[in-house]
C-alpha cells in the first residue's frame, strides 16, 4: 500500500496523519479547499501532491481523483459540533461530516484497499449526556450517518471514534513539529468497541491509529473508540505495528 488519499489534511487531525504519513515514505494525495494554507502546512515535499476542490460537491471529487492512483483513503473530514465561523459557506456538520464523506465514498475505486474514517465515541449514545449536548446541531447524526453509508458500501473499512479532542490543532508550518509532536503525559492509550468509552484522545494519537490500521488486516471491517489517560502502555512501542495490533486485537478480545 503506498498512495494515500487524506481529506480534512489542514485540519487539527489530517495535518498530523499528513506528517506521519510522509515520515513512513507514503505518497499522499490531499484535496483540500484553501491551497495556500496547504502549502505552508506541508512546504514542497516530494511525498505530497496537493489538489485543490470541494467534498461538498461529487463532480469536484470525480475531476480531482481522475486517473489518480489511489491505494487507501483516510478521512479526517469534520467541523465543530457548534455553529462557529468554520461553518460560514455551508460548512456544518450534514455538508461536511455527511454529505462529503459521503460523495467521497462514492467516487472510491472498487479495488480500493482500505477506507479509515474518523469518527466520534458518542455517535450512538446521542441521547444519553455529555453527548446530547454535543449533539445540539446534529453533529454525531452526522457522523454516524458517514459511517452506516461506509459499512454499507462494500469497501473495507475502518472507523476510528476519538473522545474530546486535545493536543493541537498545530499553528507552526512546520512539517517536523507535526512530525516529532507529543501527547505529553497523557500518553496511555485504551481501545475499546460497541461505543462505550468515555474521555479524551489526543490527534496525535488519533492520526497515529490511523497510519497503524492501514497496515493491520485485524482492523478490517472493525470500529474502534480511542481515548487516553495519564501514564503510558505496558507494551513495548519499540515496534510501533506490533505495538497497535496488540491494541486492536486486545479491544476485539473485550
Amino acid at each position: 500500500m503506498k498512495n494515500i488519499l487524506v481529506l480534512g489534511a489542514t485540519g487539527g487531525v489530517g495535518q498530523i496523519v499528513v506528517a506521519k504519513l510522509i515520515a513512513q515514505n507514503y505518497q499522499i494525495i490531499a484535496i483540500v479547499r484553501d491551497l495556500e494554507k496547504a502549502q505552508k502546512l506541508f512546504g514542497d515535499s516530494a511525498n505530497i501532491k496537493i489538489l485543490t476542490g470541494d467534498v461538498r460537491e461529487q463532480k469536484s471529487l470525480e475531476k480531482c481523483l481522475a486517473n489518480q492512483p489511489i491505494d487507501a483513503t483516510i478521512s479526517c473530514l469534520g467541523t465543530t459540533a457548534f455553529p462557529s465561523t468554520r461553518w460560514w459557506g455551508g460548512n456544518n456538520p450534514e455538508n461536511t461530516d455527511y454529505l462529503g464523506n459521503q460523495n467521497l465514498i462514492n467516487v472510491m475505486p472498487p479495488n480500493l484497499k482500505r477506507f479509515i474514517l474518523v469518527s466520534s465515541a458518542g455517535v450512538e449514545r446521542s441521547n444519553q449526556f455529555p453527548y446530547k449536548i454535543l449533539n445540539l446541531f446534529g453533529v454525531l447524526d452526522c457522523k454516524l450517518k458517514a459511517e452506516n453509508i461506509l459499512k454499507s458500501s462494500g469497501l473495507p473499512y475502518t472507523i476510528i471514534r476519538p473522545g474530546r479532542l486535545t493536543d493541537g490543532p498545530y499553528t507552526s508550518y512546520d512539517l517536523n513539529t507535526l512530525i516529532k509532536a507529543t501527547s505529553g503525559n497523557r500518553q496511555k492509550i485504551i481501545i475499546g468497541q460497541g461505543d462505550k468509552l468515555l474521555g479524551e484522545t489526543s490527534r496525535i494519537i488519533v492520526a497515529e491509529a490511523c497510519v497503524e490500521a492501514l497496515k493491520l488486516d485485524c482492523t478490517i471491517n472493525q470500529t474502534f473508540e480511542i481515548i487516553n489517560q495519564a501514564g503510558k502502555n505496558e507494551i513495548p512501542d519499540n515496534d510501533k505495528s506490533l505495538f497497535w495490533q496488540t491494541l486492536f486485537t486486545s479491544a476485539q478480545e473485550t
